[in-house]
């Protein structure tokens, strides 16, 4: 590493954070790689001996957590914590960042428990962090481990939040290194609706990228089948714009007008004694009608939906157990 770059920052005290839900096949794996990566920065002297990884079990149903127990008898870089119950996996990484924070670490890496995301490259983003760079970006250079339907959304969902004038990073996803003072200023933020991949391009401090090649899954199965994928693009868009309020109220403005063309029309042609056709354009009008309120309605409930739960002010999560 340059000289010039460490004079910036030093060699931190490192933790990677780790969410697992149910991931008892790769996670013998994942412990191991992780150590050893860890194991060789603190040989290259690019992070402090007492750096750790932080595994935070999201509540799962199978061996997670004793695996994790009876690694860390034997294991000095493996610590971790508990959820009472399953918390989402938006809320296990913000867990293990206040931990982390907790811990005195100086900065964090969130990366995935299934190895998908290329741990070589770890050094090279705590190299950008020792260059004064206080978030840095993992971000995939291609998509080939991707089928063709989750990469056509992909970029249709990024593309989406783009044109609603959200700040993201396209083909970036958890995997990501923040400072110390990045930590600091993310206990201002109290919301319940968390979308951390459009909340840290909005808190401005410095940042760079480091691509890599996005790997195949060596154990186990996504936990983010289609109907999560789903509900969780909801959730980002919901929680970093109001613009679909805006698409409501412009779809209601719109379907105000052609109502008001066709009584228009219906009262001119009842003036010149025409015969108005009835139920054809009768009911494509209350259907028209009916389809854009409801609409309408499904929007703003989900905006209310969120102020009930923000206004409620219940804890994010819970800890059970602590390694």
């Amino acid at each position: 590493m340059p000289e010039e770059s460490l004079k910036m920052h030093p060699a931190p005290l490192l933790a990677l954070v780790v969410p697992c839900y149910n991931e008892q096949e790769i996670l013998p794996a994942t412990m191991q790689t992780l150590s050893r990566m860890l194991e060789e920065c603190k040989d290259n002297e690019i992070i402090k001996n007492d750096s750790y990884v932080l595994y935070v079990d999201d509540g799962s149903r199978d061996q997670t957590w004793n695996l994790l127990e009876e690694k860390h008898i034997n294991d000095k870089y493996c610590h971790a914590i508990k959820f009472a119950g399953n918390a989402g996996h938006q809320n296990a990484v913000w867990a293990g960042m206040a931990q982390a924070r907790a811990w005195d670490a100086d900065c964090i890496i969130s990366l995935d428990a299934d190895l998908q995301d290329d741990t070589r490259i770890i050094p090279q983003m705590v190299e950008e962090y020792c260059k004064g760079n206080d978030i840095v970006y993992g971000v995939r250079n291609n998509r080939e481990t991707d089928t063709t339907f989750k990469r056509v959304t992909a970029h249709l969902f990024y593309a989406f939040m783009r044109w609603l004038n959200v700040s993201v990073i396209p083909d970036h996803a958890d995997y990501r290194l923040v400072s110390r003072p990045v930590l600091d200023a993310l206990e201002g933020y109290s919301e319940q609706n968390l979308f951390l991949r459009g909340l840290f391009p909005t808190i401005g401090f410095k940042s760079s990228k480091v691509f890599y090649k996005r790997l195949s899954r060596k154990a186990g199965e996504s936990k983010y089948p289609l109907r999560k994928m789903l509900s969780f693009a909801w959730r980002g868009i919901t929680s970093c714009s109001v613009a679909p309020l805006r698409v409501a109220g412009l779809m209601s403005l719109i379907c105000m007008l052609l109502a008001f063309i066709m009584c228009i029309v219906s009262l001119f042609k009842y003036a010149t004694g025409d015969t108005i056709q009835g139920w054809t354009s009768l009911i494509i009008v209350s259907l028209l009608l009916g389809g854009v309120q409801l609409f309408c309605l499904a929007v703003m409930g989900e905006y209310i939906a969120k102020i009930f739960t923000e206004v409620r002010h219940r804890p994010r999560y819970i800890i059970e157990k602590t390694l």
